[in-house]
């Protein structure tokens, strides 16, 4: 195991005075951050006035992005533009300042990020490594590294419990199931080919994951080894996001530019959303349910959509490329200053 090393970044803060919303969300509040790939930074947006708080500074194409549950810290994972460039960037989001940079050497291709229950450990995909490692949040040391054996590792996704992860195996079309305790792979299936999305249910009956060669959705049940057809005729399966209680499937399609609604039980679809020249990517939900954000990386926005009527309610406004958005309810004051957000049009 190697140490983590640290990479320091200039702290930079700007406000804007970007425009409300078209249309507000009655009772809607909250904070919104969204990585902006081609820009080497993040967007840190107020959801109740549409106002962009801070425009922040990243490492090398940030990707995916974690909050803690208290909504004070974000972890953004840096993809870099060529293997070794990876890190990853700290953001304290109630103060809007970039808290600190802790690169990871001599790992490469840092992509999927989940937090662990408490906040203080992180399961983070290493691409390039064949890797997940789980980082210790606060100091940014890498506690343990556990193998996927596979290429390809893009994303992740935690059992509620935080015992077993998953990743979708892009190069070598496969799944891997890692035991966070022991941290040891325990087995892995194969699936149809270059699976990039993919999501656990909270009880880990289920493993959802997207095949952006065939255009199909699975489910995979580990208990059984069975792997079933969920949803096909995808364009790119980009992401799987559950409701809170389940009931729920969400996955944007990045290619097609749509959004579409599954009844996890019945895999039944409910309905579509269309953003034709949006390429719908990163996707995350409200704690109640009710609204889920999903960012527009060809058109430099966030579309908030009501889940259960289906429809989007609202835009908010960030920098080019948006990929990975997260959720608090937690409202940052806005300080208020008409000055340029550093990468705006």
């Amino acid at each position: 195991m190697r140490n983590a090393r640290w990479l320091a970044l200039p702290i930079a803060l700007a406000c804007s005075g970007a425009g409300p919303l078209d249309a507000q969300v009655p009772g809607l509040a909250g904070t919104i951050v969204v990585t902006n790939k081609s820009l080497n930074t993040v967007t840190i947006a107020d959801v109740g006035s549409g106002r962009t708080i801070a425009t922040l500074p990243t490492g090398r194409n940030p990707h995916e992005i974690a909050l803690s549950s208290d909504g004070r810290t974000a972890v953004v994972t840096n993809y870099g533009a060529q293997p070794g460039q990876g890190g990853l960037t700290y953001i304290d989001v109630a103060s809007t300042k970039v808290d600190s940079a802790k690169l990871i050497l001599p790992f490469s291709r840092p992509h999927g990020i989940v937090l662990l229950p408490g906040d203080s450990l992180a399961a983070v995909t290493l691409e390039g490594n064949r890797l997940v490692v789980l980082l210790h949040v606060p100091t940014g040391a890498v506690r343990a590294e556990i193998r996927t054996q596979a290429d390809g590792s893009h994303m992740v996704g935690v059992t509620g419990n935080a015992a077993l992860a998953y990743t979708g195996n892009i190069g070598d079309n496969t799944v891997s199931e890692l035991d966070l305790r022991t941290k040891l792979l325990v087995r892995s299936w194969q699936v149809p080919a270059q699976p990039e999305a993919i999501n656990v249910t909270a009880d880990g009956s289920e493993v959802w994951v997207g095949s952006n060669a065939t255009g199909r959705v699975s489910v995979l049940v580990p208990a059984t080894g069975e792997v079933t057809t969920a949803a096909e005729g995808f364009g790119w399966p980009y992401r799987v996001c559950f409701t809170p209680d389940h009931s729920t499937v969400l996955l944007p399609d990045l290619r097609n530019e749509e959004l579409r609604f599954l009844d996890r039980s019945t895999k039944q679809e409910l309905g579509r959303i269309a953003f034709p020249g949006g390429g719908p990517q990163g996707i995350t939900i409200t704690p109640d349910g009710r609204y889920a954000f999903l960012s527009l990386s060809r058109q430099a926005r966030v579309a908030i959509i009501d889940i259960a009527a289906r429809n989007v309610v609202g835009h908010l406004d960030v920098g080019r490329t948006p990929d990975g958005v997260v959720y608090t309810t937690r409202v940052i004051p806005f300080a208020g200053l008409d000055t340029a957000a550093i990468g705006r049009d």
